[in-house]
């Protein structure tokens, strides 16, 4: 009953005149940018930080959630239509999709993905309703060690579920870790690493470096593939009503892609990519025909478009529950939060409940509303890919240097975001993925913050993150992941898992 009576809470805010609007807001500019390549959700929502300063914290954080998972839906409208997914989470998408879109199937497709996508991000809402509590509950008995253990563990996992090198993946951490220690100790007061430049003694913000390696640095690759052309779907989109054949064959798909999901999401370092590559090779293997695959197959869409919704819901539960980011978007929605005042963790559900039971009811709000409205503009949406990538590029260079300039009101900060720009041109063709990069430098200050204050407490005797509980078992598992990632037999399944990318 007492979850009953918050998430009637939750409705009463997320319901209220100003907070549906601002919902709606975000579903309809996530959806946008998932339509459009060369922007993503954490470029976007790095930029729009600074438009939320004037909004209440309960309307700021629904819109920039809304942004989120409506980026998923998005991305899977042009996998279908014209092969070219918004999102990187809807490269898959694009194998079966686009083959039914061919086929004269493209109804079909997109409505068993806004079905899927639809179910799966009403059931993740309701296991972080069901679930969110009782680890809140547990997370208030951590200590200075559990969270340094947790923590570690974390970015354990965030290197085991990076795409491609085991080793790359170390490497974004570490070059993550070493930029969080940029600016002024906390406990000395002096500044460190900041070759004597007084721009950086408050340290780089996560504006730069986010808007850098995931919006400029996207802008450059696709200048630089020249892929300035587009293929334009002209076809009458119709059949957008799926008969009970194909939801009777997509039902299984969508429930294995949900459960997939929802768990793949709460891991530091999955989120919706991992969900959707994992729920496609999964149905790939359970299929009595797996050569239908990329052919067409309804489940080839159904499995990765729920896994990747659910994946971007659950993905909350880690932020709202420890305070600690699952993923990219995560360590922003951290920021937003600081930004507002809000201190993440566990005590956001005793200290402002209407935050935290608001932000959950919106997500069936904004679920809803993207079933609803994405079918009906399907239209608008495949018209702007008509749009001549010349004239995107600088608007959205353009935003994007005025969403840096106006977090600080700081010319450095532009010039951090363009040289981080370069560089994450540069990790894409290294082939490093820049995720682990954004976690490490997000966890980085805060791991150093708890390791302190954990060897304060203990005087200075390193045994008290093995002599607690909690921590050590932490260390365990952190341990126990290593050595099952290392076995040549895990590391070969790791590797099949995103073959389908290519």
């Amino acid at each position: 009953m007492e979850l009953f009576g918050n998430l009637g809470l939750g409705f009463s805010v997320a319901l209220a005149g100003t907070n549906i609007l601002y919902c709606l807001v975000g579903v309809i500019l996530g959806t946008l940018i998932g339509v459009l390549p060369g922007i993503g959700p954490v470029a976007t929502i790095a930029m729009l930080l600074p438009a939320t300063f004037v909004l209440p914290p309960v309307s700021a954080l629904i819109m920039l959630a809304g942004i989120y998972y409506g980026a998923q839906y998005g991305g899977s409208t042009t996998a279908i239509l014209v092969n070219l997914p918004g999102e990187v989470s809807s490269v898959v998408t694009c194998l079966d999709g686009y083959q039914m879109a061919r086929q004269g199937n493209a109804g079909k497709a997109l409505a068993i993905a806004a079905l899927g996508s639809f179910f799966a991000g009403s059931v993740a809402t309701f296991l972080i309703a069901a679930f969110a509590p009782p680890l809140a509950e547990l997370a208030l008995k951590f200590g200075p060690a559990d969270y340094f253990s947790l923590m570690v563990l974390g970015l354990i996992a965030a290197v085991v579920l990076a795409h491609g090198s085991l080793i790359k993946a170390v490497a974004m951490i570490v070059l993550g870790l070493l930029i969080g220690l940029i600016g002024t100790d906390v406990n000395s007061g002096v500044a460190r690493y900041t070759f004597g430049m007084p721009e950086l003694i408050d340290g780089v913000g996560i504006g730069p470096i986010a808007m850098g390696v995931f919006g400029f640095g996207e802008i450059i690759r696709n200048l630089d593939a020249g892929g300035t052309k587009r293929e334009i779907f002209t076809r009458r989109v119709t059949g957008l009503m799926p008969t009970w054949s194909d939801v009777k064959q997509a039902t299984p798909a969508i429930i294995r892609g949900t459960m997939l999901g929802s768990f793949l999401g709460i891991l530091p370092g999955g989120g919706p990519v991992l969900g959707s590559f994992s729920a496609y090779t999964l149905e790939k293997k359970l299929s009595k025909d797996p050569s239908r695959f990329g052919k067409g197959a309804i489940e080839g869409v159904a499995a990765p478009e729920s896994a990747n919704n659910a994946a971007a819901q659950t993905s909350f539960i880690p932020l709202l529950t420890l305070g600690i980011p699952s993923n990219p978007v995560m360590a922003l929605m951290i920021g937003a939060m600081i930004i507002h005042g809000i201190q993440p963790g566990p005590q956001i559900m005793t200290a402002n409940p209407e935050l935290f039971w608001g932000m959950i009811a919106s997500m069936w709000v904004g679920n809803l509303l993207l079933v609803v409205l994405n079918l009906p503009m399907i239209g608008i949406w495949v018209k702007l890919l008509t749009v001549p990538y010349r004239f995107l590029y600088p608007a959205i260079l353009i935003f994007c240097c005025i969403g840096v300039y106006s977090i600080s009101n700081a010319w450095m900060d532009v010039l951090l975001a363009a040289g981080f720009g370069f560089v994450g041109y540069l990790f894409g063709k290294l082939d490093c993925e820049a995720a682990p990069l954004l976690l490490g430098f997000v966890l980085g200050p805060m791991m150093e913050e708890n390791l302190r204050r954990a060897l304060l407490l203990s005087r200075g005797d390193p045994a008290v993150f093995v002599t607690r509980p909690i921590s050590a078992t932490l260390l365990v598992l952190s341990v126990a992941l290593v050595a099952i990632v290392l076995a040549p037999a895990v590391r070969r399944k790791r590797e099949e898992a995103f073959v389908e990318e290519s």
